[in-house]
């Protein structure tokens, strides 16, 4: 089965806590191993001196995930995070997030990603995690 961009944002609304929905993603492109979403920006996820906080790329470098291995599952299905390393490089103020995740490795039991955080409208790269991700079901 392939995922649809519209069967991707009912994953997010249907799996998800009600304060990573407060994030606000939505899924710009998906195939079979790979997604793009948008972390719109929000004064709300900011810091002091107002770039983006952390724990909101992280989080939504995590959720990407979810979708990414769903997308290259072909369904959605419980799953759990085992590890995620995430590296900043640079600030993003007032512009949305564009997170590129790209399932690496699909086990049985395993999957594995990539991800890469770019401020809307650069080319330069914001933040980068590695995730790795237990199958559940």
């Amino acid at each position: 089965m392939t995922l649809t961009t519209a069967d991707a944002d009912k994953i997010l609304a249907d799996n998800f806590a009600p304060w990573v929905l407060e994030l606000g993603l939505s899924v710009e492109t998906l195939d079979h191993r790979r997604a793009v979403l948008r972390l719109p920006w929000s004064d709300r996820l900011s810091r002091e001196g107002g770039s983006l906080s952390g724990q909101a790329l992280m989080a939504a470098a995590d959720t990407a995930t979810v979708i990414a291995v769903s997308a290259a599952r072909g369904a959605y299905g419980p799953m759990t995070t085992v590890q995620q390393s995430t590296t900043f490089q640079r600030a993003v103020t007032d512009a949305d997030v564009l997170i590129e995740v790209v399932v690496t490795k699909l086990g049985r039991r395993m999957a594995f990603a990539d991800i890469t955080m770019t401020a809307e409208g650069t080319e330069e790269v914001a933040a980068r995690a590695s995730t790795v991700y237990a199958l559940l079901g």
